[in-house]
């Protein structure tokens, strides 16, 4: 605990001095509940020429992989950040210094083996460095050759730390700046807490290949890599060496008789097939992490980062989808708010028309002229202005899209990202027409009707109850008020009936498809009888609505 503290408070330090550097000591001194600047320790070096914001990108690059690694997480955030600060974090790059890293001792280490029993060779020097880890080539006894991956030494304890001011530092913007808080920045760290801690994790790491590999077994257009996990733990992944061509080599593509066109075409069909057809996608595809093999299978690689959808959220983007292949703006608009973590729209019409114009600009332009990255930040700019706070895949989609979409044009100009969606759209459509998937929707809305039945909150009961005992009340005065609670109490009769009734139609339906149980010639006599009670219903709503 006590070597947790002095870290805190050796890293502490460096914060004060490189943001004083940077000329932001005054904002210092009034997080440090006004005292003075000289008040403040800080480099004497004062570094104060440029904007604000070239200042601010200067600092996080000062400070590290960890400070690197928000701005660069915030850098696609323009419903958070002004633009002049978004376009300063897109230049932050990574200064990555490699280290000494024995991986012979690693490995004998971690596993209890002794290398020689294992590996014919390992290279001393790193095939790559990154701020996490270093990556090694080396040779199994049977000549397999594979990449070790090794997290750099106490880089757990760092990022900790720098989680821990970085929280710190939230705290302080939201409690003297009402910035903080408008722009829900609580919520965007934990976010980036999060994917970071799980991004430094070589067991998870490893566990998103194992899904992957089980994702596209059967996909004849990628391969995966395989995971050799006697070899691998949460310090130490090794994994299968991919001999493969940079996807965007277009000359080494052709020289291999793989037509780049293929290519680009089937890495788009990939990538939306992650996303819709599994919910669990590659969250960085640039041209560096992803290969093709020489038989011109595609090969994703770096699985560090990936996108989860939840069930429910990837029914509501499959409706998006085929919204915007419909040109459908007003169902846009709905699975919009439906996805959304919360939103305040300030004109419901504009809303929608504003959706409506980027409809018209994807489907009246030419193909040339069609930038997906434009089309992203006309929408990244609609769910700023209406406040749409969406959760953490969607921004990680829109990234994801930008770079696959971006891979895909330097080898194919013509790519046509919109063209792709339409054999998902039929793929949709016919999932959901298929009648097993209407019982089972059928089934889930039934329960969940049960359950709404069973959880009527005790609010409602209590109403209904002083209802029934003419002991409801409204604090202020109403005219009428006789006529009002009866005409509650009978709303809420009609209302309940009407769920009862939605339930039996259901139900009937159901059993109407069984074959099973006693019948009146071809007809089942439980879906008769359940069909009888759905009439009766029927024409005691009418009447109590007619009567009224």
């Amino acid at each position: 605990m006590f070597d947790k503290q002095q870290r805190k408070l050796k890293r502490s330090a460096r914060l004060i001095s490189v943001l004083s550097k940077y000329g932001f000591k005054d904002m210092l001194a009034r997080m440090n509940g006004g005292n003075k600047q000289e008040e403040i320790s800080g480099s004497d070096e004062i570094i104060s020429k440029g904007t604000v914001y070239e200042r601010i990108r200067l600092a996080l690059e000062e400070l590290g992989p960890t400070f690197v690694k928000l701005g660069q997480t915030f850098s696609n955030r323009e419903d958070l950040l002004p633009p002049e600060l978004i376009q300063e974090l897109q230049k932050l790059q990574d200064k990555v210094e490699t280290v000494d890293m024995d991986v012979e001792e690693a490995l004998e280490s971690e596993f209890n083996i002794s290398v020689k029993d294992y590996f014919r060779e390992i290279q001393k020097q790193p095939l790559a460095t990154a701020s996490i880890a270093q990556v090694y080539k080396a040779v199994l006894l049977d000549g397999t050759p594979v990449i070790l991956k090794l997290r750099k030494p106490d880089v757990q304890s760092v990022i900790e730390d720098d989680l821990l001011l970085i929280k710190d530092i939230e705290k302080l913007i939201s409690a003297y700046s009402e910035i903080g808080e408008k722009l829900n920045l609580k919520q965007a760290i934990s976010t980036f807490e999060r994917s970071l801690l799980e991004e430094v994790s070589l067991t998870n790491e490893r566990n998103n290949i194992l899904q992957f590999r089980l994702n596209f077994k059967n996909n004849k257009e990628t391969y995966v890599p395989k995971v050799y996990e006697e070899f691998s733990n949460n310090n130490i992944l090794c994994m299968e060496f991919i001999d493969g061509i940079k996807v965007t080599d277009k000359s080494v593509l052709l020289a291999n008789d793989i037509d780049p066109l293929k290519v680009s075409e089937a890495g788009l069909r990939l990538f939306v097939s992650q996303i819709l057809d599994y919910g669990f996608f590659h969250a960085d595809p640039h041209a560096g992490n992803i290969l093709v093999k020489k038989d011109g299978k595609i090969v994703f690689i770096d699985f560090g980062a990936v996108g989860k959808i939840q069930p429910n959220d990837k029914e509501i983007l499959e409706n998006l989808i085929v919204s915007f292949v419909a040109k459908n703006s007003h169902k846009i608009v709905r699975s919009l708010k439906k996805m959304a973590i919360s939103y305040e729209i300030p004109d419901e019409r504009r809303f929608e028309n504003d959706v409506e114009d980027i409809l018209n600009f994807v489907h009246s332009s030419s193909l040339q002229d069609i930038n997906v990255q434009v089309i992203i930040n006309k929408m990244k700019d609609i769910l700023k202005d209406n406040r749409l706070y969406m959760p953490d895949y969607f921004y990680l989609l829109f990234k994801g899209i930008s770079l696959i979409e971006g891979v895909g044009r330097s080898i194919n100009p013509d790519l046509d990202i919109v063209k792709s969606l339409h054999p998902y759209t039929k793929k949709i459509f016919t999932k959901k027409i298929n009648p097993k998937n209407l019982l089972k929707t059928g089934m889930d809305r039934m329960m969940n009707f049960t359950d709404n039945v069973d959880e009527i909150p005790k609010e409602l009961r209590s109403v209904l109850q002083k209802l029934d005992e003419n002991k409801f009340t409204v604090s202020s005065e109403i005219k009428n008020i006789d006529k009002t609670n009866q005409l509650i109490k009978s709303s809420v009769i009609n209302l309940i009936l009407a769920m009862v009734l939605g339930a039996n139609i259901i139900a009937t339906a159901i059993v109407f498809s069984s074959e099973s149980g006693p019948r009146i010639g071809e007809l089942s006599l439980v879906a008769v009888l359940g069909f009888v009670f759905s009439i009766v219903l029927v024409l005691i709503l009418l009447l109590r609505v007619t009567r009224k």
